[in-house]
């Protein structure tokens, strides 16, 4: 049995402090994916391997080292936010991103230290790939315990929303930096540039989160360890666990098929890379606004709604939309295709994180939701790029990777129907969900 336990603040938090709990999270996700947007130059500069693609390939493989490791993040920052507190949780993350931020900022190159340049940056991408890990659950968590009951929607939409911020500053940054530097500067230090920047930033954040409430009650604090309270939580939540994951297989695909447009845009649509580029700056905002558009939403319509029906909309429009756009490939398709599809995934993402919070009860609410947003991340949002690339090589097809979203989507739609509908003017529900 699942249900929202009673919040323990005892006045409405404001919502600018509510946006000021997710700033954190922002920042972590900037740092996550401007090593993406640099991966050429960090490859050329901490891993220098022979081949055209020798240094970028493992560069890129680095960045996935980060993503694997966000499980380990959620396992046990996740539940020592369940034992201890929301709010030391989140300094927590923050201070780990920041350490592996800095790490990749300051440690000289391969030409320099030599080997301990790519063993640092390997423990650095760990580093930050466990701190994003374990945000997703805290911050989830204080904002649906501190919201009123009929604005949940509206307080958690805001982790989604940041990171819609962070991927579109980011994609700025990319843009003014390697326009505006020369090649051999920006190899040589203007790649860092954003890192830094980012650092600058450090004690804003730190300051902000020092002085969020606390929503987890004392009641529900234990001193019992992480595995007791993983057993407690499977045995008593699993269904609900396993549900989330299947409804973050769509989730994950979708937003890695985004991400993937760049790549599909330059290989196989033969677009300019700065065409496809700008794809993914409009993807950033389409989270943002749509974000805070669907937490309206399930405040007004319900959770279940929210989750559903863009999702079977993205079913039917998946593959007419690829169609579209191979058929003449152009600015305006490769934008159109990258607006309509971000925006049907934006809405049941920022759902999830509506509903999964509510139905966990406040001893396992960071724990679980961490860990379904984790480990569905990585199990199908990190094996999503490889499945794409050698599907679009096997069938030689250029609209297969819509086939994949529409599986996706299938799996999702099946396991959205079995949540129960989480939206109540009272504190406490209960699911049938055991």
């Amino acid at each position: 049995m699942s249900h929202i336990t009673e919040n323990p603040v005892t006045q409405p938090v404001h919502w600018r402090v509510i946006a000021a709990a997710v700033a954190g999270n922002a920042f972590e996700v900037y740092d996550f994916v401007i090593y993406a947007y640099f991966a050429v130059y960090i490859g050329q500069t901490f891993f220098p391997i022979t081949g055209e693609y020798g240094s970028l390939l493992v560069a890129t493989a680095t960045f996935g080292v980060g993503f694997f490791t966000r499980p380990l993040g959620a396992l046990f920052i996740g539940s020592y936010a369940d034992r201890v507190g929301r709010k030391p949780a989140m300094i927590l993350t923050v201070t780990l991103i920041t350490l592996g931020t800095l790490g990749i900022a300051a440690t000289p190159g391969y030409a320099t230290i030599g080997m301990a340049a790519p063993v640092i940056i390997v423990l650095c991408r760990l580093v930050q790939g466990i701190a994003l890990g374990g945000e997703v659950g805290p911050a989830a968590s204080l904002l649906i315990e501190a919201a009123p009951a009929n604005k949940r929607g509206r307080y958690a939409c805001w982790q989604i929303a940041s990171q819609g911020i962070a991927v579109t500053v980011g994609g700025l940054f990319g843009v003014i930096i390697t326009t505006s530097m020369s090649a051999e500067s920006l190899q040589s230090w203007g790649w860092r540039l954003p890192f830094v920047f980012s650092l600058l930033m450090v004690p804003l954040t730190i300051y902000i989160r020092r002085h969020l409430p606390e929503t987890l009650p004392e009641s529900v604090k234990k001193e019992e360890n992480t595995l007791h309270l993983l057993k407690s939580m499977w045995r008593e939540h699993r269904s609900l666990l396993l549900v989330g994951l299947g409804i973050m297989m769509v989730v994950s695909v979708t937003s890695q098929l985004i991400n993937y447009m760049t790549s599909y845009a330059i290989k196989v649509l033969h677009l300019h890379p700065g065409i496809a580029q700008t794809s993914i700056l409009i993807a950033g905002l389409i989270s943002f606004f749509g974000a805070l558009i669907a937490g309206r939403l399930c405040d007004k319509y319900g959770r279940k709604k929210v989750l559903i029906l863009p999702v079977l909309v993205l079913s039917v429009v998946v593959i007419p939309l690829f169609s579209w756009l191979h058929d003449a490939p152009d600015a305006a398709r490769l934008l159109t295709v990258t607006f309509v599809v971000s925006t049907l995934i934006t809405f049941p993402t920022t759902a999830l994180l509506v509903v999964v919070p509510e139905m966990l009860p406040s001893q396992f609410r960071s724990t679980g939701t961490s860990l379904i947003y984790a480990v569905g991340s990585a199990l199908f949002g990190g094996s999503t790029h490889f499945i794409l690339t050698a599907l679009l090589a096997w069938t030689n097809h250029p609209v297969a990777p819509a086939y994949y979203v529409l599986f996706a989507t299938a799996i999702s739609l099946c396991a959205m129907s079995l949540l129960p509908e989480s939206r109540q003017p009272a504190i406490k529900t209960q699911s049938r969900l055991t």
